[in-house]
């Protein structure tokens, strides 16, 4: 079971009667973290990530709370713009685009973008010609769940090579970004990626560049992690440090969340289907959801992220339990090796709820894999 307490609007949406699955979402959470991050980093532009959590009503609360987005696509700028985002405070960071992608975000007024190599930067200054650029660096993603490298980013050799291809094509060589893996509970990696970051950007010849952190800032699902003032202490040290070396004279921060705002702000509520012996099997009760892997739970792969659970209504002793989603697909198993403590009288029928679930769910839900449609989201305080 789970000592998270969910919000008092999360609780009152968790009090009303509707089917499951579905998110529920409070800006109000959103809102929070966001003041807390912002906060403990001082100056830094805050870019919301917002593939973890595309919901309008979240959109709008950080637009309200002076936050920019770090978008992936078209429909991301769109969905920006809609709930009032100023244009200049995206950015546009996937560097995975097709022709036309940039010089369309341009049309919507964005003018920043990242890359990661030659032939996009050359792409760059045909479709978006005087554009601000920063280079991803692919850096040691020690610490996190879930690791980027290999499909993004630059060595730093490479990296140096295209911020001077950056300015050699017209653009704007803004500085580097990289992102050190998804859920990082490491403050060291960050300090150590921002260390190579700066020593790059000083041999491109950028005496103040910006230094996007990127994302993967940790939330403490089951257990604790560093807050955000640990990380922005051990990054203004390695800036400091940089500085110290003669790297850079100073350096723009920047930083892209995404579950670090979100994931707190969300309760998804799930209904258990059936509770089964498996003799021979495992030893363990079977508990089935109608939620699973394609309905919300995809960071269960590889069981990276350990949702915390709870049962509403049940007070009986807990035993050991596997979670599986409904789905006839074989890998469609929540948790077999992560510990899942339910109680010993839970039967089908019952709710159950799992716990910091706001990132990475409705976002990544199918449209309806083996019939079972995508995750209803509700909000708090919604009309």
């Amino acid at each position: 079971m789970s000592d998270h307490v969910p919000s008092p609007g999360l609780e009152k949406l968790l009090a009303e009667t509707r089917p499951t699955p579905y998110l529920a979402l409070d800006p109000q959470v959103v809102r929070e973290r966001h003041r807390e991050l912002a906060a403990a980093f001082g100056d830094a532009a805050v870019l919301y990530a917002v593939k973890a959590c595309p919901e309008p009503a979240v959109l709008r609360a950080l637009v309200e709370s002076g936050a920019g987005f770090d978008v992936a696509s078209q429909p991301e700028i769109d969905l920006c713009l809609a709930a009032g985002a100023d244009p200049a405070l995206i950015q546009h960071g996937n560097p995975v685009r097709g022709p036309g992608a940039a010089a369309a975000a341009a049309a919507s007024g964005v003018r920043r973008f990242v890359t990661d190599s030659a032939e996009d930067v050359d792409a760059l200054a045909a479709e978006v010609p005087g554009a601000r650029v920063q280079v991803r660096l692919s850096v040691d993603d020690t610490g996190s769940a879930t690791p980027f490298h290999g499909k993004f980013g630059a060595l730093p050799d490479e990296a140096v090579r295209l911020l001077r291809r950056v300015a050699d094509r017209g653009l704007v060589p803004a500085g580097l970004t990289f992102h050190a893996g998804s859920q990082q509970t490491r403050p060291e990696t960050y300090a150590a990626a921002v260390a190579v970051a700066l020593r790059v950007a000083g041999r491109a010849g950028l005496a103040r560049p910006e230094l996007d952190l990127g994302g993967g800032w940790p939330v403490a699902y089951r257990g604790p992690v560093a807050g955000p003032h640990a990380f922005a202490a051990a990054v203004r040290a390695a800036v400091a440090g940089a500085v110290a070396a003669g790297d850079v004279d100073g350096a723009a921060l920047l930083l892209e969340p995404g579950r670090a705002l979100v994931a707190d702000a969300g309760v998804l509520r799930a209904t258990v289907l059936r509770v089964s012996r498996r003799p021979g099997i495992d030893h363990r009760r079977w508990v089935y959801l109608d939620v699973g892997r394609y309905q919300g739970l995809a960071e269960t792969e590889g069981e990276a992220i350990g949702y915390p659970v709870r049962v509403p209504g049940r007070t009986a002793p807990d035993g050991p339990a596997v979670l599986a989603g409904p789905t006839c697909d074989g890998d469609d198993v929540v948790y077999r090796r992560t510990p899942v403590p339910l109680p010993l009288d839970l039967a089908a029928g019952d709710v159950l709820d799992l716990l910091c679930t706001g990132a990475y769910t409705a976002s990544y839900a199918s449209v309806g894999f083996n019939g079972f449609g995508p995750l209803e989201v509700v909000v708090a305080g919604a009309s």
